[in-house]
């Protein structure tokens, strides 16, 4: 299942701009202060697909009964992009799990790239509802492959929330085919058409990772 959060006009569009925007993006804090944002307002629409139940709490003046979140959440990122969404996600669920995975492009030859997964931290997954954010979803392989890296450590969540800032249609597309249709939604708050051949998102935002804590070597 597939949820465009930028189709209903909310505040979200305003963030999604600023990323945007080639001006605004030179100011990093700034940058990471609006993934965040939007990585707090997917929160907020994911809660509301969760398993709920009724508790009872104690005020100084009796007794309220509330519904609090039943599930058991891991909130799982790719680094270091990923790193000011998934804080707007900590946000929300502070009591979740989480979970680490560091991936990268490595070049061949002819000018294309495979994605590699280095490093993996995360708990135990079994049974367990994972939100796997990150920024942008292109050709959609880092996503698949960091699932793939985390159920084999971890174990298999019950369902998969896959969240994005930026979309692409191919990347969608492959996310779809790749993931288990059942247990696997996937949230993002726009969707571009165009991926380049170097698998760039147009128009996109550019390199979030760049933008957020600078260029690398």
């Amino acid at each position: 299942m597939l949820h465009i959060l930028s189709k209903e006009n909310t505040v979200l569009n305003k963030f999604v701009a600023e990323i945007r925007d080639k001006v605004i993006q030179k100011d990093s804090m700034r940058f990471r202060r609006n993934l965040e944002r939007i990585g707090e307002i997917a929160a907020y629409e994911i809660s509301k697909t969760f398993s709920y139940e009724p508790k009872v709490v104690e005020t100084p003046l009796g007794e309220a009964t509330v519904e609090m979140i039943t599930d058991d959440l891991v909130i799982a990122t790719i680094l270091r992009a990923g790193l000011p969404f998934h804080q707007g996600f900590l946000n929300y669920f502070d009591d979740a799990q989480n979970a680490f995975v560091s991936a990268y492009r490595k070049s061949t030859k002819d000018g294309k790239f495979k994605v590699k997964v280095e490093y993996i931290s995360c708990g135990d997954l079994e049974g367990k509802t994972l939100l796997l954010v990150d920024p942008m979803l292109a050709t959609g392989s880092s996503l698949v492959l960091a699932y793939n890296a985390l159920c084999e450590k971890g174990g298999t969540p019950k369902h998969t929330h896959m969240a994005a800032v930026i979309a692409s249609e191919q990347g969608i597309e492959y996310v779809e085919k790749n993931m288990p249709r059942l247990t696997t939604t996937i949230w993002c708050a726009a969707v571009d058409e165009e991926l380049t051949s170097q698998a760039y998102i147009v128009p996109g935002i550019g390199d979030a990772g760049d933008l957020a804590y600078g260029e690398k070597i």
